[in-house]
């Protein structure tokens, strides 16, 4: 018996074990539950459906001596036999405790033969002896194992990562939310090193080391197999012995990636309008202050020049501020669109010819074939789309060029256009990123052109608004074509 941790195992082998003792034809185990009353866990003899009409039998009997008050007990037996229809003629109980703690009781019962001797019940109580401390050692490994199961289940499906580590920095758990964060399983991380399995990179690209004793939190950059690189924070929480030595860690691992993105976002923001929108307020300010001056006899061309640099600096204030604006609008899912019959090459010709009209160093033409189709879709949007798209090619063409805007018939569903320069070109790892809020490319013209890194932003936004797609071919000094496609349809 002292073998078996199977609380239900136990049960069983003590209460046949104890009837064949005493050479009974049945038995039962009641233990003490939570409440303080007593329930049967095991039994043998009767059918399980008699069990509970038994109840007379150990109803109060915590209060008694079940020895001594034998002339009660075999009452009790007479009720309880009764009701169950069970011809039990002899009952002997012995209650099991551990010190003075009382678990529980367990009945031996006899339907014929002589009555239980003094010798019986001196057996038993030996027996009952043993069996208590058998029932309590597996009572406690099923507490210690039920803990240990409703613990692994809380870490397992923990919304945050958790990994559990030995002294050594051996992993031992490794949950749900972790296999999902980094793409790497749990039969893969565990037995390993935590500095092997995870390997953390700060902001310059070197290895980082966790834990430490001094510093229980890291953050770094961990780089997945599928080519995706994530920021996780990992808190450490040591566990000590007695001695002060450490035995294990917990660690909370959480992905902040997102909430690195807003706050480089933010920083980026702010950036953008302390240099973006202080430029052409400053301009404003100069020629409008020179011009307001009342020592100075300006002539008309002056007047006109200074007055004409304060317009296209309030249009470009303007656009800034549009833009920004819109993004925000897009950002707080307020996007709609108004849609309605358009004629694609008309919008083009009229982009076109405004933004013609800025440069004398390039040449803009259309290049559509005859009779290309209608679309449904938002005019002010997809004017927006054109105006950025040409504006751009003209921007980041320094030494002029051709500009080709045009378009074609994918077939009956869906158009696509295209924006096509000479200019400056843009490197491949940064072609799919300029679709990203605040994204500019990382040269020496693109820091010395004024932008917000929004209007691609907003193209990509608006052509799949539409439920078309937007990406763009370039080599970098050969120049850009950026394609989109939408559909004929309603949007």
């Amino acid at each position: 018996m002292s073998a078996r941790l199977d609380l239900s195992a136990l049960l069983k082998l003590t209460l046949e074990s104890a009837v064949e003792i005493l050479t009974g034809q049945a038995g039962l185990i009641t233990l003490r539950l939570p409440d303080g009353a007593f329930a049967p866990r095991a039994s043998i003899g009767f059918p399980l459906s008699a069990v509970p009409l038994l109840e007379p039998l150990w109803r109060d009997l915590d209060n008694e001596d079940p020895v001594e008050s034998s002339r009660e007990l075999s009452l009790r037996l007479a009720i309880a036999s009764r009701a169950a229809g069970m011809p039990m003629r002899q009952v002997v109980a012995l209650p099991l405790e551990i010190g003075e703690e009382r678990i529980g009781f367990i009945f031996i019962f006899r339907s014929r033969g002589v009555a239980f001797s003094p010798n019986d019940q001196q057996l038993l109580r030996a027996f009952a002896d043993q069996a208590a401390i058998a029932v309590q050692n597996a009572r406690l490994y099923q507490q210690v194992s039920q803990e240990r199961e409703r613990l692994n289940a809380i870490i397992e499906n923990s919304g945050d990562g958790v990994m559990m580590l030995n002294a050594y920095r051996i992993i031992q758990t490794w949950n749900r939310a972790l296999v999902n964060m980094t793409g790497i399983s749990a039969e893969e991380a565990v037995g390993r090193s935590c500095f092997e399995v995870l390997r953390l990179e700060d902001k310059q690209g070197r290895p980082l080391f966790h834990p430490q004793v001094d510093n229980l939190y890291t953050e770094g950059t961990h780089h997945r197999r599928d080519g995706l690189s994530i920021v996780l924070s990992i808190n450490y929480s040591p566990q000590r012995n007695e001695e002060g030595e450490i035995v294990q860690y917990i660690a909370n691992v959480r992905d902040m990636t997102r909430l690195r993105e807003a706050e480089e976002l933010k920083q980026t923001l702010l950036s953008v309008i302390s240099h973006e929108l202080k430029t052409p307020v400053s301009i404003i300010k100069g020629y409008a202050g020179t011009l307001a001056r009342e020592d100075a006899a300006w002539d008309q061309q002056t007047l006109t020049d200074g007055l004409r640099i304060i317009e296209e600096e309030a249009d470009r204030l303007d656009r800034l501020i549009t833009n920004l604006l819109e993004a925000s609008r897009l950002q707080a899912g307020g996007f709609k669109l108004k849609p309605t019959v358009l004629d694609l090459v008309d919008l083009a010709k009229t982009a076109v010819e405004n933004l013609q009209a800025t440069t004398a160093k390039h040449t803009l033409s259309l290049h559509f074939p005859p009779h290309f189709p209608h679309i449904y879709g938002d005019f002010d949007r997809l004017r927006e789309v054109f105006t950025n798209l040409i504006g751009n090619a003209i921007k980041y063409s320094p030494d002029g060029g051709h500009i080709q805007v045009g378009g074609q018939s994918v077939d009956q569903n869906t158009v696509r256009l295209y924006v096509k320069d000479e200019g400056i070109g843009i490197p491949p790892a940064d072609q799919e990123r300029i679709f990203d809020r605040f994204y500019r490319v990382d040269n020496r013209l693109a820091r010395q052109t004024p932008g917000t890194g929004l209007g691609l932003f907003l193209v990509k936004a608006v052509i799949e608004a539409h439920g078309g797609r937007v990406w763009v071919d370039s080599q970098v000094g050969q120049g850009s074509t950026f394609w989109f496609e939408l559909p004929t349809g309603a949007a």
